[in-house]
């Protein structure tokens, strides 16, 4: 598997998909045949993740293809980032703590075997030793597999959920806060309190065709327990007025202003964010290559718009002391330096997806999901 860190690239991923695998999806998506065999799921999430195309570019070209009914398991799974960064941006807290708690359980574990053997895939578990060797290769993994995973680290290997999702976020090309950190929380049985996800025998075998033999879980174990509850945060994610002639801010998950929301407004410069140092949870080293090379293709193109341009380190904010607009770069590690620096002069600018769809994020997805082809008329 390879995902070149190119706008060209996503939308060939795309369009094959779109014409040559989507009528099967529904049926084949939970298959996981291998790293050398994805054409039953569209391997978009890389390039979604980092919005080289969107969501909306994506519904639109399935449902030009297929009907919604026919498109409508697909589209839920393209809207599932959408609602879990809506359900964190209601309860920010929930990654704070997350990050605090990650700091002190990493000094706990430093030293520990059972951690240390299943980073470089030494378990008595064969199928869990080769996704750590694909996760490392590829920096992707099938979303089924990835909650066998989740479910064997939590509940086999008995190592805390929190080291599991750096894990992931530090070698996943579309690891973000939101779809992983809650993702992990599911499965541990603290998002839905009460309800985790246990890996089983018979549903690997079947969902990898029987590549695995003699896996060993442990089948029967109650849910994590936490005393935690949110409250959520209402916010209204208003956009103020934008002026000419100003300085917009783009951060990784904003990286095709060209297809945007305010690609119209006359902005005299636009400033590409990278943040290769000032995070919390260090990324490897092909995950960091990946996000600088997408940066560098989303300055070509705007180049060549003749959009006047230029990447810069997030540590150059501190720099900048008059007002400028940034894309709204999420609950996440951007959205902490900037918090954390107090850099009051950033005004951010919501995409209209999101201030649509974060409204009915209070809830779970299945109450999201009843919203979906209200979300998706808005936007016809």
């Amino acid at each position: 598997m390879i995902f070149e860190a190119s706008r060209a690239k996503a939308v060939d991923q795309l369009n094959n998909f779109i014409e040559q695998n989507l009528t099967d999806y529904s049926k084949l998506r939970n298959f996981d045949f291998g790293p050398d065999n994805r054409s039953n799921i569209s391997c978009l999430s890389p390039y979604i993740t980092h919005s080289v195309i969107n969501e909306l570019e994506v519904i639109d070209k399935s449902l030009k293809k297929f009907s919604f009914s026919k498109n409508e398991k697909f589209i839920q799974e393209v809207l599932w980032r959408v609602y879990w960064k809506g359900w964190l941006e209601l309860r920010p807290d929930v990654w704070t703590d997350y990050l605090r708690d990650l700091e002190i359980i990493k000094k706990e574990f430093k030293d520990d075997q059972n951690y240390k053997e299943a980073l470089e895939g030494k378990t008595n578990i064969e199928c869990f030793n080769q996704w750590i060797i694909e996760l490392k290769e590829n920096n992707y993994l099938h979303n089924h597999t990835r909650m066998w995973f989740a479910s064997i680290w939590i509940f086999t290997l008995e190592l805390p959920w929190q080291l599991g999702a750096e894990f992931f976020m530090q070698h996943l090309y579309d690891g973000d806060p939101a779809s992983n950190t809650l993702g992990w929380r599911w499965v541990a049985g603290v998002q839905t309190q009460g309800k985790h996800y246990l890996a089983s025998e018979w549903n690997i075998n079947k969902f990898t065709n029987n590549r695995f033999q003699n896996i060993k879980l442990n089948e029967d174990v109650p849910p994590i327990l936490s005393d935690k509850t949110y409250s959520i945060n209402k916010k209204d994610f208003l956009n103020s007025e934008v002026l000419k002639n100003q300085t917009l801010l783009i951060f990784e998950n904003n990286m095709t202003f060209e297809f945007s929301d305010f690609k119209q407004d006359k902005f005299k410069k636009i400033l590409l964010i990278s943040n290769s140092t000032d995070r919390t949870i260090k990324l490897s080293e092909k995950v960091s290559k990946f996000k600088a090379d997408l940066l560098e293709d989303q300055k070509k193109r705007l180049k060549e718009k003749s959009i006047d341009c230029e990447i810069i380190s997030i540590n150059d904010l501190k720099n900048i002391t008059e007002e400028v607009y940034a894309l709204y770069p999420t609950v996440g590690e951007n959205l902490d330096f900037i918090q954390n620096n107090n850099l009051k002069n950033i005004k951010f600018l919501y995409r209209k997806l999101d201030q649509f769809s974060w409204q009915y994020c209070n809830k779970g997805f299945f109450n999201f999901k009843n919203y979906i082809p209200k979300i998706i008329a808005n936007f016809a």
